[in-house]
């Protein structure tokens, strides 16, 4: 920190509890200053020689006293009602008055500059006064150091508005801007740069300055004064949106209480806060990419935490880059919240392009929500859960273990739901599109209707008899039964599948899946004889079980009772010669 030393004779002011300040000296005391709750005895010639308004104020007091006969008082007492940094910046000039040791620093500069100005020490009255001598100083160290700008505009907020009137607020803004337009291989100065680097065996690599290097130190400015810094630096043009995005983010993060993790804190100023995010709102670059998604989806959550009057234009700008978002981000959003949003992205999509990889991970990140939201019964309903899901249901998606896993975990958190219920919110998945390891907990699943868990294990034995064909040119059964569970009509109201039939169907699946193993560890080329015979028997008596109580429909067509009963004929006959 820069600072500046005035006068050299030694400090002789004295205290007297902590109303009282005098000067030691031989020399009776002969004017009395008033400033606020503190009496400076002091004397007269040091002052009058120094400031022309305490001359005018020293001439005015004699002359009333004169007048009123009370000559015979030793001292004069003046009161200034109000001046610029109180008794604090008078005593710096009292001593400057007096030739003692002063010393000047960013903290302290501004408010001795605004009392010198009030006190109208100038060079007219005496050439090297403290006006002078405090602008030199400004002018050649506080303004070229890139700390001591920022230290000295947080003081100006507390003198405005003599600071304002001075200009000292704007010289600092310049000064800052400035430097944080300046290209990054000029960068001499220290600045506060906490990001992660890169180290390599345990070294740290020598870093070129980073763009964003001035950010965090603008971060302890109050928001009046950051917003002009913003917009003094924007002004220049050389700073990028993105940059202007990262301070943005950066100053969010310290400034707003729980901006991370909103639920651990209490905040009891709101109206401090809601003001402070709307600035922010305020602030953020027209560009697109000027703010990462992460951190508007933060932004939109404290700003409806603090209760903020306008956040429709944050909620179009997350809802158009919702597939950017994170899980964790949007958690802390109701479902009305997340529908609208997800309805912005719907709208902002062009219809002449067919955006599969954005529509995918929306997808995925309604799965996501829902799994975890579905824990809260309390808030989340069946209908809310329906509408969400179903307004991406017809987006692409790799697998559907996202959309099982939700629905698993609201039928774990809903047991009071009925059947009927059941096979509605079972539509959302495709069992097609379950992985091994969501079929295998699948078919497990006591919670999910009978004719799911069929239709699973059906896929389960198509694929394993596709991956034992795909070795041995053998080719699987046609058995065609419903093909995913949003096509199943309501027309059944009760199962009426046999558990039985059930657990056999179970048993002969792993058994394949062993047979399969074992065919693969003996290399032998050809799938092991019976392997998944016994599965096509248990479909064929499920099926012709549910062909004559007239249940198995779906919206592709019902499932040939023919073909079943072929294969079952077949099945039989291979298993009497084996």
């Amino acid at each position: 920190m820069k600072f500046m030393k005035l006068g050299s004779k030694p400090d002789s002011f004295q205290s007297e509890g902590d109303n009282v300040r005098y000067v030691s000296s031989e020399l009776a005391t002969d004017v009395i200053v008033i400033i606020g709750d503190v009496k400076f005895y002091l004397h007269k010639f040091p002052l009058l020689s120094k400031s022309a308004r305490l001359q005018k104020l020293i001439t005015t007091s004699t002359s009333s006293s004169n007048e009123e006969n009370q000559i015979h008082h030793h001292e004069d007492e003046i009161e200034i009602a109000e001046i610029p940094g109180g008794p604090a910046s008078f005593e710096i000039c009292a001593k400057f008055c007096y030739g003692m040791t002063v010393t000047l620093n960013a903290y302290n500069v501004v408010a001795a500059r605004c009392a010198a100005e009030f006190l109208e020490m100038y060079e007219t009255v005496e050439k090297g006064n403290l006006v002078y001598k405090i602008e030199v100083f400004l002018n050649s160290s506080i303004l070229q150091s890139w700390k001591d700008s920022i230290i000295v505009l947080q003081t100006t907020r507390a003198l405005s508005p003599y600071s304002e009137e001075m200009k000292l607020t704007g010289r600092c803004l310049d000064s800052i801007a400035s430097r944080a337009s300046i290209d990054t291989s000029k960068v001499e100065w220290s600045y506060t740069y906490s990001k992660k680097k890169n180290l390599d065996n345990g070294m740290r690599k020598p870093q070129a300055v980073p763009r964003d290097w001035w950010v965090e130190d603008l971060c302890d400015l109050h928001i009046d004064l950051y917003k002009r810094a913003i917009a003094t630096i924007e002004a220049r043009g050389n700073v990028s949106a993105d940059v202007i995005g990262e301070a943005l983010h950066a100053y969010a993060i310290k400034r707003i209480p729980g901006f991370i993790k909103s639920s651990s804190v209490q905040i009891t100023d709101f109206a401090k806060y809601r003001a402070l995010a709307d600035s922010i709102i305020e602030l953020i670059p027209d560009e697109k990419r000027s703010v990462s998604s992460s951190f508007l989806t933060k932004l939109l959550r404290a700003s409806i935490f603090l209760g903020c009057d306008e956040v429709t234009g944050l909620k179009n700008r997350v809802g158009e880059r919702l597939d950017e978002a994170n899980l964790g981000d949007v958690l802390l959003y109701d479902v009305e919240l997340m529908q609208s949003l997800v309805e912005v992205f719907l709208r902002s999509r062009d219809p002449r392009e067919d955006d599969l990889t954005a529509k995918a991970s929306v997808a995925k990140l309604v799965d996501g929500y829902l799994a975890e939201k579905s824990r809260d019964s309390d808030n989340l309903s069946l209908q809310k859960f329906l509408s969400l899901a179903e307004m991406v249901s017809s987006f692409p998606r790799q697998s559907h273990d996202g959309v099982y896993r939700a629905i698993d975990m609201f039928l774990k958190e809903h047991p009071e739901m009925n059947k009927s219920e059941k096979k509605r919110i079972c539509r959302l998945m495709d069992c097609r599109k379950l992985s091994a390891e969501a079929c295998a907990h699948a078919v497990q699943n006591e919670r999910l209707p009978m004719r799911v868990v069929v239709q699973v294990l059906f896929f389960e034995q198509v694929r394993a008899n596709n991956n034992g064909s795909s070795s041995t040119g053998n080719s699987t059964p046609e058995v065609i039964p419903a093909s995913r569970s949003t096509n199943t009509t309501d027309q059944e109201d009760t199962e009426c599948w046999d558990t039985e039939d059930i657990k056999a169907l179970r048993g002969e699946l792993a058994n394949l899946r062993l047979a399969k193993n074992q065919q693969e560890n003996n290399n032998k080329g050809k799938l092991i004889k019976g392997g998944g015979l016994g599965v096509s028997r248990v479909f064929s008596k499920l099926w012709s079980g549910k062909e004559r109580s007239g249940d198995m429909m779906s919206s592709s067509g019902t499932s040939s009772p023919g073909s079943v009963n072929d294969d079952s004929k077949s099945s039989s006959s291979t298993s009497k010669k084996h």
